[in-house]
């Protein structure tokens, strides 16, 4: 085990989005500085950090100056090329490991690897749409995992992009052509009675502490709220815990991580995770005694996790596009607490903030 961060020491960060940004913020509080590396220009975290390395994934220079000033590395999305991650990885920890995120990185991958741990998931089947027998692979797919599916990129899809849905065979072709000839995996569909996450943390010594699991709701294939607690029974609270456990142990994590679930037949059904904090932990900043960011940057500094206990109920509603005009009336509710990113232009389907509404005192717990 290495010794622990002290303040004072420097975080870094890939990816400077609201999620980075409000991983630096939660750093700060501790007493942690904050570098973060981000392609785009004037990204929402910049506006937190103490320095932005504004270059590219392929700027080995940047990278390495970068790596060499920092004393752990951690990201806010999946998606960053291996090249880079080899070379920070040579001079400085990356937290959580590569492991979590090539699995995480691809869909089908991801399935199997949940499968090998004894999760369970949506039936699934692997489908090559640039192979010259495509339609033949997926036509055999579709037997196996059956109607209605849907067909996935394996990589880069995110709130609904890279997705296809298939109702009947005559809408295969069409499911093909919108994959682009990247590989997919198809999903059998899952009639599923709610979809729940648990925001889940692990630290350096293997401890393990689990967020109260919410209920999401999603327009558009976007989040749009979540509510805790869950309506769910006590059993299905446990086995969400010990869904997120095992994965947590499985892949040697260290950091916070968000599993999605569905509750199909009185019993839960993995989705997907992601090797991160997560749009469905956010209302932890209102209703639990710690934030899923600031459990993040105690994990990743070797500080010991917090019992998040969940002191109230909430509902936590993402500010997406045109909503941010809504912040101002929003900001005079008593018990709403607002977030917002600091992004430059609001665009439809653009998550601009979010607020969580205290509900009232902790209950179904």
């Amino acid at each position: 085990m290495t010794d622990p961060l002290k303040p004072g020491q420097t975080i870094g960060i890939l990816g400077g989005g609201q999620l980075g940004r409000m991983l630096a913020m939660a750093a700060a509080r501790l007493g942690f500085h904050v570098h973060v590396f981000e392609p785009g220009a004037a990204p929402p975290a910049s506006e937190v950090a103490q320095k932005t390395y504004s270059a590219d994934y392929s700027d080995a220079s940047a990278l390495d100056a970068f790596a060499e000033a920092v004393d752990v590395v951690t990201y806010e999305f999946e998606n960053v090329p291996t090249e880079a991650l080899d070379r920070i990885e040579a001079k400085v920890p990356i937290r959580p490991n590569r492991r979590a995120l090539a699995v995480s990185q691809d869909r089908l991958e991801e399935k199997s690897f949940l499968n090998e741990i004894g999760l369970t998931t949506a039936a699934f089947a692997p489908v090559h749409c640039g192979a010259t027998d495509a339609a033949g692979e997926l036509a055999q797919g579709l037997v196996d995992v059956g109607l209605p599916a849907i067909l996935k990129t394996r990589r880069f899809g995110y709130d609904g992009k890279g997705q296809a849905r298939i109702k009947d065979a005559h809408g295969a072709p069409a499911a093909l052509d919108a994959m682009k000839e990247a590989d997919a995996v198809l999903e059998g569909f899952v009639s599923f009675k709610r979809e729940i996450s648990v925001i889940a943390a692990r630290g350096i010594t293997g401890q393990i502490a689990c967020f109260e699991p919410g209920e999401n709701h999603h327009r558009d294939g976007i989040l749009q709220t979540t509510k805790v607690p869950a309506a769910i029974s006590p059993e299905l609270r446990e086995r969400a815990f010990g869904i997120a456990g095992t994965l947590l142990a499985a892949l040697d994590y260290v950091g916070v991580i968000g599993v999605e679930l569905f509750e199909v037949d009185d019993s839960l059904m993995v989705n997907e995770f992601a090797p991160r904090v997560h749009n469905s932990g956010h209302w932890t900043e209102a209703g639990a005694v710690i934030d899923q960011f600031e459990q993040h940057i105690r994990a990743i500094a070797g500080w010991p996790l917090v019992d998040p206990v969940r002191h109230s109920n909430v509902e936590m509603t993402n500010l997406i596009g045109d909503d941010l005009d809504l912040a101002p009336g929003i900001s005079g509710e008593t018990g709403a607490r607002l977030q917002i990113y600091g992004k430059a232009e609001a665009r439809p389907g653009r998550k601009m903030g979010h607020v969580t509404r205290v509900l009232g005192p902790a209950s179904g717990r």
